[in-house]
């Protein structure tokens, strides 16, 4: 049976800032700082012709990227749990959570699937006009680090199940997790700024 930490023990050992690898957070920075670039980018063609750009958000299916959103919010929630329950040793609890991590990012991409093929069966395609090339970029090249999400999150729940993560090394489950947040910030921003705002 698992011993209750001593008030002591709590508070002697500090909690690593950030958590995970550094490697990862310089990653996720770069990550961040090319979106950050392609939002600046999208913000200066829509203050030029926000006329378009409103027309065109009209023709979103904002239900859709609601559902995403809520997707990966609890893709998110997934991830941090199965943390959690590494960092106490629940092995197989984790494992369980990542895959429900998993399986929010795969709803994602079904979902985000249709949205593509509805657009380009209406012949809509980064040539259209100025709107839609920026928002097939941008949610084309979130969507892409989704799947890449995914591929890590899977790595992780192999190694999870076999063991390889526990209260003493969280490194590499951190790391993953920490880059699953990244993706889930990424979409919290561009839903609005893309499918919302006027």
């Amino acid at each position: 049976m698992e011993a209750a930490p001593t008030p002591s023990s709590a508070t002697s050992a500090p909690a690593s800032a950030p958590p995970g690898d550094l490697a990862i957070w310089f990653f996720i920075l770069a990550e961040l700082l090319a979106f950050g670039v392609f939002f600046a980018a999208y913000a200066f063609a829509r203050a030029r012709n926000v006329a378009l750009f409103d027309s065109m958000q009209q023709t979103l299916d904002r239900q859709a990227g609601a559902l995403n959103t809520v997707l990966l919010i609890s893709g998110s929630a997934c991830v941090a749990r199965a943390v959690e329950a590494v960092g106490r040793a629940r092995s197989a609890t984790g494992a369980r959570w990542l895959l429900g991590g998993i399986a929010c990012g795969a709803g994602f991409l079904v979902v985000k699937g249709v949205e593509y093929a509805a657009k380009f069966e209406a012949g809509i395609n980064l040539s259209t006009n100025t709107f839609y090339m920026f928002y097939l970029s941008l949610t084309f090249f979130h969507f892409m680090h989704v799947i890449l999400g995914m591929v890590i999150l899977a790595a992780l729940w192999v190694k999870t199940r076999q063991g390889a993560y526990g209260p003493a090394d969280m490194n590499g489950i951190e790391s993953g997790a920490a880059y699953w947040h990244m993706v889930d910030l990424v979409w919290i921003v561009l839903f609005p700024l893309v499918y919302v705002m006027r």
